[in-house]
C-alpha cells in the first residue's frame, strides 16, 4: 500500500501535466505505475486498461482512479481520483469565468471565437484515430464489416439528427449487438432500459435537466472522450438554451486546451447553466459514475473483461460512438457564423489531419489568430 499523501502529489502531478487527452493519461499512468514505481507489472496494467475501455464514460479517468485503487485502497481511488481531475475542473471553471461572462474583452471574445472554429477538426482528428483501432478489433473478434460500418453511420446520423437523444442510439447499438449473439430476447434488454427510461427525469431546464446532462456525459458516454460534445451540445445549445452556438464551442475549446479529462467540459456548460454552483454540480455528477465503478467493482475487473455480454455491448456501441464523434463535427463546423472563421476551420484542419500538429498548440494558435483579428476590426459571432 502506498502513503495517501505519496498518491495525492503523483496523481495530482499527472493531473496538471496530463495535456493530450486519454493516450497522454494512459501514458503517464504507466510511467508511474509499472517503470518509475513497481506498483503493477506491465500486463496487470495492460488488464486494468482493457477493463477500463469496457466501462461507459471516461476511460483514462477510470483508469487513474483504478491505479490509485490497486496502490490505496478505497482512500487511495476518492484522494488519487480527485486530485486528478481536480486541476482540470479547476481551470476550466476560472476559464469559464472569464471567456462565458456577459461583457468579457474583444480579444479574450476573439480568441473563443478562433479557437472554437478549430473544435470541428479537433473532432475529426480524434474520431479519425479510434477508426483503424476499432475496425481491426472487430474484425480480430466477433465483428462483421456490414455491421460495423452500420453501428458507425448510425453514431454519425444520430450525432447530426437527434441530439439530446444520440445516447439511446448508441444503447440500441450495444443492446442489438448483445441480443445477437445470446439470442436472449429478454433479460439482456430489461438490464440496460432503466438508463434509457431516465431521459424523461428532466424536462426543463432546471437543475434536474443539468444532472440529467452531466450524467449522461459521465455515465452514458461509451467511447469517453469527444463522443460527450453531441451528448452535450444539443441538451445545452438546443434544448435548455443555456448558452449560444459559440460559447459552446469556447467550452469544447477550454476543456482541450486544460490537462486532465476532456470530460471536465461539463463544469462549463455547468457554469452557462446556473454559475459556479452549476458548475461544480455537473462536475460532481459526470465523474461521480467513474467513482462508483472503481469503488464497487474494482475488484472484479478481470470478469468484466472476460464478460462477453460486456464485450458484445462495447462491439456494438463503441462504434457507433466513434461515429458520433465524427458527426459532432458537422455541427460544431455547422455553428460558425463568420466567414474568418472558416478559414480558422481550414487551417486547423490542415495542422491537425495533415501536418499533424498537436492539438493544444492549433488551438492555441487558433485563438491567438481569433484575438489579432479582433483587435484588427473583424466580425466576432
Amino acid at each position: 500500500m502506498a502513503p495517501l499523501d505519496v498518491i495525492a502529489s503523483e496523481w495530482l502531478r499527472i493531473g496538471l501535466i496530463g495535456f493530450g487527452g486519454p493516450p497522454a493519461h494512459i501514458s503517464l499512468l504507466r510511467d508511474l505505475m509499472v517503470r518509475r514505481k513497481g506498483w503493477m507489472d506491465g500486463r496487470a496494467f495492460e488488464d486494468a486498461n482493457a477493463a477500463c475501455s469496457l466501462l461507459p464514460g471516461p476511460s483514462s479517468t477510470q483508469l487513474a482512479i483504478f491505479c490509485a485503487y490497486r496502490v490505496g485502497g478505497s482512500a487511495g481511488a476518492v484522494i488519487g481520483g480527485l486530485c486528478f481531475v481536480g486541476p482540470a475542473v479547476v481551470m476550466v471553471l476560472a476559464l469559464s469565468v472569464l471567456f462565458l461572462s456577459s461583457s468579457p474583452p474583444e480579444w479574450v471574445r476573439g480568441a473563443g471565437a478562433g479557437a472554437g472554429a478549430a473544435v470541428a477538426a479537433v473532432a475529426v482528428r480524434a474520431g479519425s484515430e479510434l477508426v483503424g483501432p476499432s475496425y481491426e478489433h472487430a474484425m480480430a473478434g466477433h465483428g462483421h464489416l456490414l455491421r460495423w460500418l452500420a453501428y458507425l453511420v448510425a453514431g454519425i446520423a444520430a450525432a447530426i439528427a437527434v441530439g439530446p437523444y444520440l445516447v439511446l442510439v448508441l444503447v440500441a447499438c450495444g443492446l442489438f449487438e448483445v441480443l445477437r449473439r445470446t439470442r436472449f430476447s429478454g433479460d439482456a434488454a430489461a438490464s440496460w432500459s432503466p438508463a434509457a427510461l431516465l431521459t424523461g427525469a428532466a424536462s426543463s431546464g432546471g437543475i434536474g435537466a443539468l444532472a440529467w446532462t452531466a450524467f449522461k456525459v459521465g455515465a452514458l458516454s461509451f467511447g469517453g472522450g469527444f463522443v460527450i460534445i453531441p451528448l452535450m451540445q444539443g441538451d445545452a445549445v438546443d434544448v435548455y438554451h443555456w448558452m449560444t452556438d459559440a460559447q459552446f464551442l469556447n467550452a469544447v475549446a477550454l476543456g482541450q486546451v486544460t490537462p486532465g479529462p476532456v470530460v471536465a467540459t461539463v463544469t462549463a456548460v455547468g457554469y452557462a447553466a446556473h454559475g459556479v454552483g452549476g458548475a461544480l454540480l455537473a462536475a460532481a455528477v459526470a465523474f461521480a459514475p467513474s467513482f462508483s465503478f472503481i469503488l464497487l467493482g474494482g475488484g472484479r475487473f478481470e470478469r468484466l473483461r472476460a464478460n462477453d455480454r460486456a464485450r458484445g455491448f462495447l462491439d456494438g456501441a463503441g462504434p457507433a460512438a466513434i461515429g458520433a464523434i465524427l458527426g459532432s463535427a458537422v455541427t460544431l463546423a455547422g455553428a460558425l457564423s463568420e466567414g474568418w472563421q472558416i478559414g480558422v476551420l481550414a487551417g486547423a484542419a490542415v495542422a491537425l489531419l495533415v501536418v499533424r500538429r498537436g492539438v493544444v498548440e492549433t488551438l492555441v494558435l487558433a485563438g491567438a489568430v481569433g484575438a489579432g483579428l479582433a483587435l484588427a476590426g473583424a466580425p466576432l459571432p
